[in-house]
């Protein structure tokens, strides 16, 4: 192999690994996954708001983010409250015990990611988005529904098996 091949396939790799170990860090310091993470996140930023704003700001499908809060829920991290005026709107609100692993969880990755980004230069961020749409669509991945989220997918404990 040439040395500019290899050079793309180590800073690959890299990438999934920076993905991989993150993932991996959440889970067994917090039994938590990024999309978790995410949404405890952005109910403490939307407090009282519904599911589907939820999903909307997460950028998942409101089926995947009512299964992440009923995990989220059975945990008490978070808690679903029905409103006073109408009975059939359920609001999402953190529990205590949810604002306390959200203090202390680290940042999602893309986050770091994102801050650094900003702070390039127009041309510089141009440049990035295009060789990575060229990358992905090199990897076949160019149709794949993907989500603005940085995660490995099913994170595995030693006591349990968590997923988005």
């Amino acid at each position: 192999m040439q040395a500019l091949e290899t050079e793309v396939l180590i800073a690959l790799r890299r990438i999934v690994q920076a993905i991989d170990q993150h993932s991996s860090r959440l889970a067994k310091g917090y039994g938590l996954t990024t999309p978790q993470l995410l949404v405890l996140q952005t109910v403490a930023q939307m407090p009282e708001q519904p599911i589907r704003a939820i999903s909307e700001q997460v950028n998942l499908s409101q089926a995947t983010v009512t299964s992440i809060v009923d995990r989220l829920e059975r945990r008490s991290l978070l808690q679903r409250n029905r409103s006073g005026k109408d009975r059939r709107k359920v609001f999402l609100i953190l529990t205590k015990m949810g604002n306390e692993v959200l203090n202390h969880a680290p940042k999602p990755l893309q986050e770091n990611f994102l801050n650094r980004f900003e702070s390039l230069k127009e041309w510089e961020k141009h440049q990035v988005v295009f060789i990575l749409k060229h990358v992905a669509e090199m990897m076949g991945a160019k149709n794949l529904d993907a989500a603005p989220l940085l995660y490995a997918g099913e994170v595995v404990t030693a006591s349990k098996s968590i997923d988005k």
